[in-house]
C-alpha cells in the first residue's frame, strides 16, 4: 500500500477494504455491501469466541424472524419513537398490500418480548437468558461507511429476564466483563465503558452503558452497549411471573449488543499497518501460509510442504500452501496484506537442511526454525504476538485522552489530538441536552457520558458550555 495509515487514515481504510478483499462496495443499494470471504471467515471466528463466552454464562441461542408486526413494534412507545426514523417497512407481499406493515428488524426487543410473555409464567422460568447472532436493518440517514456504519449490519444481541433488579444489574456487569474478555483480550480492541447521558440512552432503557473505542484519526466508534431495561418493556408486553406470595410481578430485563461487524472495523483500524492487515492469531482465516521458493525440484519441495502442512494441521492450526504461479515476492505481499500471522518459506535449501524460514507478520522479523521444532515455535510465537498486539493497542489508546476546562481548550484538544476530551459539564439529566446540542453544533462533537468505573465530581468548576456549576466530568469527542 502507498497510503500512510497515520497520516491519511480514511483513505487507508478505504484502500485496505479493497486491496485485502474485505468488502465489495459496488452493490447497487446505498448503505449495503457484499461482505467478502476473507472478512466473513474472520468474523465467523469472532462470532464463535463471543458465542462460546455467552453460552459459558448460561445464554442460550435462538433464531427469531427478521420481520416484526407493526402492533408489536408500537407496544413500547419510547422504543418506537427512538427507532421510527430508521425502520424499513414491508408493505407488500407480491402484488398485494399486507393487512399490517411488517418492520424489518432494527433490533429484537419487540419481537422477543412478545414471546417472553408466553414463555415466562412462574419464578422457575427465570432467569431467561437468550441470544441470537443475526443481521439488523436500519435506514441510516448519516453517511455510511463499510463495517462502521451501514443500513445492514451483523451483530449478536442478548436479551435476559430476571425476577429482581439486582440480578439484572449483575447481568449488566457480566456483559461488561464479557466485553473485556473477548473484545479487548481476544480482538485487541481497547475501550472505555461510559454511562450514557439521559438523552442518549437506548430507547426504553433506565441506563445505557456503552464501550467506546477509537480509530487512528482520533474519532470514536461505539462498540458493545449493555442496557438496564428495568421493567419498561415487561409492563407493556405483560412479561410477568408468579412470585412466592402468589402475586404476579413484572420481570426485570437487560439487553446487550456486541456488533461483530463494527468490531471488525476496529480490529482492522487499530491493528493494521501500512503493509495491510494484522489479524490476531485466533481470528486469522489462515494462521500460517507456506510459500514454496523457486522450486527446481518441484516434487521434492511439494512433498515436504505437504508433510509440513499435515503436521501443522494435526496440531490444530489453520494452514494454506500457496502453490500458485505468482512470484514469491507477490505472494509475500499478498499474504502480508491479508494479515496472515506467520509465513513459512520452503526451497530446496530448506528441504535439504531441515531448517525453515519463518516470517512473523506482526513485527516483520524472520527466524530459522528446525522442522522438529516448528509446531512448538508457532505455539509460543502466537502467544507472544497476542501480547505484543495488546501492548501496541494500549499504547495507541492511552495517548488519546485530554482534559479541557474551557471551550478554547476543548477546541484545541479536538484539533491536535482528537480522542476523548474530559470536560466539566452541568448535567447528564435532560436539562443538559441543550449544552450537548450546542457542543455538537459548534464542534460536531458528542457527549459520551461519565466513565462507568470512575464517577468524578468536579469541585468549583463551571460547565464549559453554559457556565453553570459543573456537576459531572463527562467525556466528549467526534464519532463515526
Amino acid at each position: 500500500m502507498n497510503i500512510s495509515k497515520k497520516e491519511k487514515f480514511s483513505e487507508w481504510f478505504t484502500e485496505i477494504i479493497k486491496e485485502a478483499e474485505l468488502g465489495d462496495l459496488r452493490y447497487n443499494v446505498k448503505g449495503f455491501i457484499v461482505n467478502m470471504p476473507w472478512a466473513v471467515m474472520t468474523m465467523k471466528k469472532m462470532y464463535s469466541l463471543y458465542e462460546e463466552e455467552l453460552e459459558k454464562n448460561d445464554h442460550l441461542p435462538v433464531w427469531f424472524p427478521a420481520v416484526i408486526p407493526k402492533e408489536n413494534f408500537e407496544i413500547e412507545k419510547e422504543h418506537v419513537e427512538g427507532f421510527k426514523a430508521e425502520v424499513f417497512w414491508i408493505t407488500k407481499g407480491g402484488d398485494k398490500e399486507l393487512e399490517e406493515p411488517l418492520a424489518l428488524r432494527p433490533t429484537s426487543e419487540t419481537a422477543m418480548y412478545k414471546m417472553f410473555s408466553l414463555w415466562i409464567q412462574g419464578k422457575t422460568d427465570l432467569p431467561l437468558k437468550m441470544y441470537q447472532s443475526t443481521q439488523v436493518w436500519r435506514h441510516e440517514t448519516k453517511s455510511t461507511r463499510p463495517f462502521m456504519r451501514g443500513r445492514e449490519f451483523h451483530w449478536i444481541e442478548s436479551h435476559c429476564a430476571f425476577s429482581t433488579r439486582k440480578e439484572a444489574e449483575d447481568q449488566v456487569l457480566q456483559d461488561m466483563r464479557m466485553t473485556e474478555k473477548i473484545m479487548y483480550q481476544e480482538f485487541c480492541i481497547p475501550f472505555i465503558f461510559f454511562e450514557r447521558p439521559e438523552w442518549d440512552k437506548f430507547p426504553g432503557a433506565i441506563h445505557t452503558y456503552a464501550a467506546d473505542s477509537l480509530v487512528p484519526d482520533g474519532r470514536i466508534i461505539q462498540q458493545p452497549s449493555t442496557h438496564l431495561l428495568g421493567q419498561n418493556f415487561a409492563k407493556p408486553f405483560n412479561i410477568t411471573f408468579l412470585d412466592e406470595s402468589g402475586k404476579r410481578e413484572p420481570v426485570w430485563q437487560t439487553c446487550y449488543g456486541p456488533a461483530i461487524w463494527r468490531m471488525f472495523a476496529s480490529l482492522i483500524s487499530i491493528n493494521g499497518d501500512d503493509r495491510g492487515l494484522i489479524i490476531p492469531f485466533k481470528l486469522a482465516p489462515y494462521q500460517i501460509v507456506i510459500i514454496p521458493i523457486n522450486p527446481k525440484n518441484l516434487d521434492k519441495i511439494s512433498k515436504k510442504t505437504e508433510e509440513i502442512k499435515k503436521a501443522v494441521e494435526n496440531a490444530g492450526f489453520r494452514i494454506k500452501i500457496d502453490s500458485s504461479a505468482k512470484t514469491p515476492g507477490f505472494k509475500f505481499n499478498q499474504w502480508e496484506m491479508k494479515g496472515v500471522p506467520f509465513r513459512i518459506e520452503i526451497g530446496e535449501k530448506e528441504v535439504d537442511s531441515g531448517e525453515f524460514t519463518l516470517a512473523k507478520r506482526f513485527d516483520g522479523k524472520k527466524i530459522k526454525v528446525k522442522e522438529s521444532e516448528l509446531v512448538g515455535t508457532i505455539d509460543w510465537l502466537a502467544a507472544e504476538m497476542q501480547e505484543a498486539m495488546l501492548k501496541k493497542a494500549d499504547e495507541f489508546f492511552s495517548d488519546k485522552t485530554s482534559t479541557a476546562e474551557t471551550i478554547e481548550e476543548f477546541e484545541k484538544a479536538l484539533k491536535e489530538k482528537g480522542g476523548f476530551v474530559r470536560i466539566p459539564f452541568c448535567s447528564v439529566e435532560m436539562e443538559g441536552v441543550k449544552c450537548s446540542d450546542a457542543l455538537k453544533e459548534k464542534f460536531h462533537a458528542d457527549i459520551r457520558g461519565e466513565r462507568f468505573d470512575v464517577k468524578e465530581k468536579p469541585k468549583g468548576k463551571k460547565c464549559i458550555i453554559c457556565g453553570k456549576e459543573a456537576k459531572h466530568y463527562v467525556y466528549a469527542g467526534r464519532q463515526y
